[in-house]
């Protein structure tokens, strides 16, 4: 391979498992894995064997992979025990990986506080075990836990363990900045010193980013000679994270010139394996990631988008497309003409630039966003609203009145609950309706009205589903009385994610004006006719 290859590792499902809130079961374990294999990682790391029951039913069932190498972690012998003697050593080499990756100290304070042992007895508990694992499963690595830190305080002692694991025949020796301290002109220079003991061709880098320079650091080390990256999905990990393996591979591949077991093709699917990760962990993914955030290509300015229309090498790093994400023009009181030109070509609108409808367009949308309305994270209002005064949209239904009602009392069983109830009147093309629902707050007592009417005449709602709800409130200095928006973002079973905005000083009035703006969405992009 050329000197320019570099190798991923990948420890979300054991790293990213220690965050806070993360708990993946076994049927998440083998999804992930087999994403990060499709896509070509080189090494993915299933967890530590023995250590707790998911990792065992993990193991057990261990998904098959078709490019990359699954890998067991575990740590090396305890103190005092053979290699072939330790239950802990041997359950991680028995556990049927195509590698092992083992850690151990390379701190001598860690080795004196934590696990009391000898200098001289930790470098022989490192031989020992790497050269145990390799002739038992063919492939071991060493993490060597706290290396920067040890390197600073006893760069002798350091050295020695590291030169230890690859002299026992250790694939890659990592670096590890376990505390997340360390920074990337300190980085540049343990390293270059490091490649005189050890080759680059067997080094690997594993920072943590708890200065936020997880990243930056991985590559310094690349750049000072290591071959081998370890890192997670969207950095998760521990305290602050692990190196973002989702900016680091575009970042490696198409910034800095280096070759992995990812291809062009596969990189164009970053954004998918990036937003899986959050749908497992059932959270929003972060809007302002590096390359695959929906805000990472998105243009608000007025200047920034006229230049982005000429070429969006003025305002754009790389094309959007290379990493499987898109360009998102934003329309806001900061934005241009440019601005809502260009989103209503996204959104299929075709209008004559010179059309009177787009200024007074312009002039709607600024005129709301200073009552409160934000347009640039409710896509889905503004296209209505832009349809609305540049051609027409159907009125499906007319809302004469609503109603709610919310009640706090004590149960049958003594139970504190609280109850609400809506009643909504609503005319159709056959007649005025009515319809009363309860529901689990205001808001979904209102949403479970509206449906009985509106689904027996419309059953493309049938499907419709309130993903998020968010309140902000506008004007606090009026308390109570502030003006309130209401974002609630929608989605349907194909898939399709959409976000519109309502705005009142009554916080059900706006939200009622944000679920009307989903419900109309919905229709008109089924193709509805009133």
């Amino acid at each position: 391979m050329s000197d320019k290859r570099v190798y991923l590792y990948d420890s979300t499902l054991r790293d990213g498992a220690q965050t806070q809130g993360v708990d993946f079961s076994a049927i998440d374990k083998a999804a992930i894995a087999r994403e990060l294999d499709s896509i070509g990682i080189d090494y993915v790391e299933g967890g530590w064997p023995g250590a707790n029951p998911t990792d065992d039913a993990f193991f057990a069932d261990r998904p098959k992979m078709g490019r990359g190498k699954f890998c067991a972690f575990g740590m090396t012998r305890r103190a005092g025990r053979s290699a072939e003697n330790d239950p802990g050593l041997q359950a991680v080499i028995g556990a049927g990986a195509d590698a092992v990756t083992l850690v151990g100290k390379t701190w001598d304070f860690q080795c004196k506080v934590a696990l009391g042992v000898d200098l001289d007895e930790n470098v022989r508990m490192i031989s020992d075990s790497i050269a145990h694992a390799k002739s038992r499963v063919g492939e071991a690595m060493f993490d060597a836990e706290h290396f920067f830190d040890g390197y600073k305080e006893n760069p002798e002692y350091a050295l020695k363990c590291v030169r230890a694991a690859y002299e026992a025949g250790a694939r890659w020796v990592v670096l590890c900045d376990t505390n997340g301290g360390t920074l990337p002109h300190e980085v540049t220079a343990i390293v270059s010193d490091v490649v005189r003991h050890v080759p680059g061709s067997h080094l690997g880098i594993h920072c943590h980013n708890d200065t936020e320079n997880a990243v930056a650091n991985s590559l310094a080390a690349v750049q000072a000679g290591v071959r081998q990256i370890q890192g997670t999905l969207n950095g998760l990990g521990e305290r602050c994270g692990n190196a973002n393996l989702i900016s680091l591979i575009p970042t490696l591949m198409l910034k800095m010139g280096y070759e992995t077991g990812v291809s062009a093709n596969d990189l164009t699917r970053l954004v998918q394996v990036s937003r899986l990760l959050d749908e497992r962990l059932n959270r929003a993914p972060l809007r302002n990631a590096a390359y695959v955030g929906e805000a990472a290509f998105a243009h608000k300015g007025g200047l920034h988008v006229s230049a982005v229309e000429k070429d969006p090498k003025c305002y754009e790093h790389i094309r959007p497309e290379l990493v499987g994400n898109h360009r998102r023009i934003l329309v806001s009181d900061q934005a241009g003409r440019s601005n809502f030109l260009a989103r209503f070509r996204e959104i299929g609108i075709d209008v004559d630039p010179t059309d009177p409808k787009v200024a007074r367009l312009i002039d709607e949308v600024k005129t709301r966003e200073f009552g409160g309305y934000a347009y640039d994270g409710a896509e889905a209002s503004f296209e209505l609203l832009a349809r609305m005064v540049l051609g027409d949209v159907p009125e499906y239904y007319r809302l004469s009145s609503f109603r709610v009602i919310d009640e706090r009392r004590w149960n049958a069983r003594g139970d504190l609950i609280t109850l609400s109830e809506a009643t909504v009147k609503v005319t159709l093309d056959d007649g005025p309706h009515m319809a009363v629902a309860e529901g689990n707050g205001p808001v979904n007592a209102l949403d479970a009205a509206l449906r009985k009417v509106l689904v027996p005449v419309y059953p493309q709602l049938a499907d419709l589903r309130l993903v998020d709800y968010k309140v902000r409130i506008l004007t606090p200095e009026a308390a109570t009385a502030a003006v309130t928006r209401v974002l609630i973002e929608s989605g349907d079973s194909k898939g399709n994610t959409w976000t519109t905005v309502g705005v009142s000083t009554n916080v059900i009035d706006a939200s009622y004006n944000a679920l009307r703006d989903s419900i109309t969405y919905k229709l008109y992009r089924a193709g509805v006719e009133a």
